[in-house]
């Protein structure tokens, strides 16, 4: 069967009931190499319970004095069966591989197109450590479910030929074989539970302590500044411990687990081994059905033993699989909308206009703000309260739906939109930009929205970049002080030209001259367009046509900034403090 790689918005757009799951969901995607490694390794071990019987029938013509041509057959016979299970096995574990590799990538691709959804709600309130080490160990684990399935299904398969063949020889040891091994597992899988427990908390601390690795390598400048290398140090060492702790009682249960389930094992293959000899001595079967017997329990030892290790690996992969759907499964926020809808509104034919209106908008903090902006003017914010910025910026996202009101672009409310047109009308450049490593131009090259020549941006101002181009930023801009990060940031966001641009208090570490320039500049390179600037500074609110107050989570002035800096005290409060 085809395996078609997964696409990008397959995972965002399906829903968590119509999700089969990420264990199931793996298995399916490599449906074609997990039905030829099945065939395969059943093959390979079916060819081993061979050996003994074919050998078996060898020594009976040689006992019996059959003819060197019958002996020559089946020596014939038995080197044909070698090469099979040899040929099986090589095949059978390169499809075993590629099916789990390709199922762990399948896993990996759909939890990256979550985690880089633009709602946003897969990464909130997740260290970066953790969201890696669901990428990477957990869908390492659910990949190797279908190690598994090849191992579990094979396994069956043998036991269930080596039952027959018994049977053939002696119905008690045939018996034995098929009552004994269901006991067993069922066995070994009561001892599996408190793995699967253990597993998912030594997944948990060791995301736990790669979270906080993770954030002390982001933060080391700030912790070197700062002078908390000590508690940084003894932080991290808390959190290895913990994961180290987790680590061990696992590995120790895992380890008696094991040792329990070889002694069970070995149990029933030396019981069969003490039926089959008792039998033989009592002549009711033969010597070469003897020597197949013992072959057979020797060869039986094998795929119970694999059969009893599928246990600890389910539950790993369980627990992994837990791990995996809670990042796949995140739910927006309160009231969010969905991410896409099966019927997006068209624009207009001219296009986006830029025209939004905030239409008693109530969520959060804010309480019926009413502000209309027309398209290609310019309009600073200032607003107090940071709960209330949060509450506007997401509701200007599309991350949010408002409890009362709304959000109008250019006439059309927001929830009405999907989330491809509502960023094709809004870029919001948040306050914490995030840049990724690589060079001045590669971060420019990545920003949101198209520009006005197709898919590529914009050339940014030359005045807004803080060095060359082919500077190296680092990750997220290590590199680079806080005003020149947010230079690159607010030249990214000019670069992406959007309808609507919303800048939240996009200067508050650049020094006051180079502020009043990037004022300038930001008033030319958007004219026509329309901008909303959340800010405190003069210099920004001075560029603007007007500047609107908002307290108590609703709009109490509107004026040019000189106007409202000489009749609200509120507003002189905010920008003058």
């Amino acid at each position: 069967m085809p395996e078609t790689p997964p696409t990008a918005s397959t995972p965002a757009a399906s829903t968590p009931a119509a999700d089969p799951g990420p264990l199931r969901a793996a298995a399916l995607h490599v449906r074609g190499s997990l039905t030829a490694a099945v065939l395969l390794r059943s093959g390979h071990l079916a060819g081993e319970a061979l050996v003994p019987v074919v050998v078996g029938v060898v020594i009976d013509r040689a006992v019996d004095g059959g003819s060197g041509r019958e002996l020559a057959t089946w020596l014939a016979v038995l080197a044909a069966d070698f090469l099979a299970l040899s040929l099986c096995f090589r095949f059978g574990s390169r499809s075993t591989v590629a099916a789990a590799e390709r199922s762990a990538h399948a896993v990996r691709v759909r939890l990256t197109d979550r985690m880089l959804a633009p709602d946003g709600t897969a990464v909130r309130d997740r260290m970066p450590g953790d969201l890696m080490s669901v990428a990477v160990s957990d869908a390492q684990n659910v990949g190797r479910f279908t190690t598994s399935i090849v191992q579990a299904i094979a396994c069956v398969f043998a036991l269930v030929l080596g039952a027959v063949l018994l049977l053939r020889m002696s119905v008690t040891l045939g018996l034995l074989v098929l009552l004994g091994t269901p006991a067993v597992l069922f066995a070994v899988h009561l001892l599996g539970r408190p793995l699967e427990r253990r597993g998912a908390a030594e997944q948990a601390a060791a995301a736990r302590a790669s979270g906080t690795a993770v954030d002390f390598v982001a933060g080391l400048r700030v912790l070197k500044g700062l002078r908390a290398e000590g508690p940084a140090y003894a932080r991290y060492v808390d959190a290895n411990r913990t994961s180290l702790r987790a680590t061990i009682s696992a590995a120790r249960f895992e380890a008696l687990m094991d040792a329990a389930a070889v002694l069970l094992g070995g149990i029933l293959v030396t019981a069969v081994a003490l039926v089959g000899g008792r039998l033989a001595l009592q002549g009711r079967i033969s010597l070469g059905d003897l020597i197949a017997c013992t072959g057979l329990c020797q060869f039986l030892l094998g795929p119970t033993q694999g059969l009893i290790a599928v246990g600890p690996d389910l539950a790993r992969a369980r627990a992994s699989a837990g791990r995996v759907t809670a990042v796949l499964d995140t739910a927006g926020a309160p009231g969010a909308p969905a991410p896409a809808k099966d019927a997006p509104v068209a624009d207009s034919p001219a296009g986006p206009r830029g025209a939004l209106e905030l239409r008693a908008l109530t969520y959060g903090r804010l309480r019926g703000v009413e502000l209309s902006v027309a398209a290609g003017e310019h309009v600073g914010l200032v607003v107090p309260d940071p709960a209330a910025v949060a509450d506007l910026m997401a509701c200007l996202r599309g991350q949010a739906e408002p409890e009362s009101g709304a959000v109008l672009l250019d006439g059309t409310a927001a929830t009405d939109l999907t989330g491809a047109a509502i960023r094709e009308r809004v870029l919001v450049a948040p306050h914490h930009p995030f840049l990724f490593d690589g060079t001045i131009l590669d971060n420019l090259g990545s920003g949101p929205g198209p520009g006005p020549e197709g898919n590529l941006p914009r050339p940014a101002p030359d005045d807004l970049l803080p060095a060359a181009g082919d500077t190296r930023v680092g990750e997220r801009g290590a590199f680079l002080s806080g005003g020149q990060r947010q230079r690159v940031a607010l030249a990214r966001a000019l670069a992406a030209d959007p309808p609507i641009l919303v800048l939240d208090d996009p200067t508050t570490a650049i020094d006051s001259v180079t502020e009043a320039r990037i004022a300038r500049t930001v008033t030319e390179e958007r004219a026509g367009r329309t901008t909303l600037i959340v800010t405190t500074s003069p210099a920004l609110l001075a560029a603007c046509a007007r500047t609107v107050l908002i307290t108590e989570g609703a709009v109490v002035a509107s004026a040019r900034h000189a106007d409202l800096a000489a009749a609200e005290p509120a507003y002189r409060a905010a920008v003058f403090a």
